[in-house]
This record gives structure tokens, C-alpha cells and sequence, in this order.
């Protein structure tokens, strides 16, 4: 059964707001539910004006609360668990521009798989040599410049 009104007038309005300013578009979706829900549309409705399904606009309905945008944001958008803390990447960073020698090694030149036991020694944190490359490559990094071989 459809409830018309049920949103206070600075609920709405925060609603609307947030559904021109929001930046992702599954919250506004979200919002969108919402508002129609309040401008008493069934769910039915509310699925078909939308093209999504029936079980995704009841479980907002549901879930989701006007006053708390955070009730909108589900565990898949808060991405995967990271290892590399900012000062991981941080120290990557900084110790990229560092001679190995100078710091007691051998070898001239910094490979993702030295840095990576490097920093595992320097930080206690294990990453692979291909996911020190995926964050140089995040940073734009150029690796032709610095004497970083990536191998």
C-alpha cells in the first residue's frame, strides 16, 4: 500500500538535493525510490518507471532512510580491503627516488619485487610485485624515467 507524504518537508527537500548533487548514480537511483514512494506510488510502479526490478525497489523501501543518506550506500560500494595504507604509498613513493645502493643494496635498479621486500621489511606489509605496479601505475608513475625496472 502506497504512503503519500510520509517524508517531513526537510527530508524531501534534502532528498531532492541530493538528487541533482549526488555524484554516484546508484544513490540517486536510491533517493529517486524514495521520492516516488513518497509521492505515493506503489512499488510496482516505482520498478516499472524506473526499469529495475520489483525486489530491488521493495528492498530500498525498506532499507533505505530519508533522514540517513548513508542507509542508501551498500557493502559493495565501499570497494575491496586495501594492504597499502597512504603511508605505504607514501613511502613507495619516496623510496622509488632512492639509489638502492645508497640504501646497502647491490643491485642498481629498483624491480616491483625488490621494492615489495623492501617495504615488507621496512612496514611489516606483504604485497606482490604486481600490486606495487598496479600502484605506480594508479599514481601515474612514469617507470622509464626513474630507473625502475618493471620485472
Amino acid at each position: 500500500m502506497p504512503i503519500k507524504n510520509y517524508l517531513t518537508p526537510e527530508e524531501k527537500q534534502e532528498l531532492q538535493k541530493q538528487l541533482k548533487s549526488h555524484e554516484h548514480p546508484d544513490i540517486r537511483e536510491r533517493i529517486l525510490i524514495l521520492l516516488l514512494r513518497n509521492d505515493g506510488k506503489t512499488q510496482q510502479e516505482i520498478a516499472d518507471f524506473l526499469g529495475c526490478s520489483l525486489r530491488k525497489v521493495a528492498y530500498w523501501c525498506t532499507h533505505g532512510d530519508p533522514s540517513n543518506l548513508d542507509s542508501l550506500i551498500d557493502e559493495r560500494m565501499k570497494g575491496n580491503f586495501h594492504k597499502a595504507t597512504d603511508q605505504y604509498v607514501d613511502l613507495l613513493l619516496e623510496v622509488i627516488e632512492k639509489d638502492p645502493q645508497g640504501l646497502g643494496y647491490e643491485f642498481g635498479r629498483w624491480t616491483a619485487a625488490r621494492l615489495s621486500v623492501y617495504l615488507e621489511q621496512e612496514t611489516g606489509i606483504r604485497l606482490s610485485g604486481s600490486q606495487i605496479r598496479r600502484i605506480l601505475k594508479s599514481k601515474k608513475y612514469s617507470t622509464f624515467s626513474s630507473g625502475l625496472s618493471i620485472a
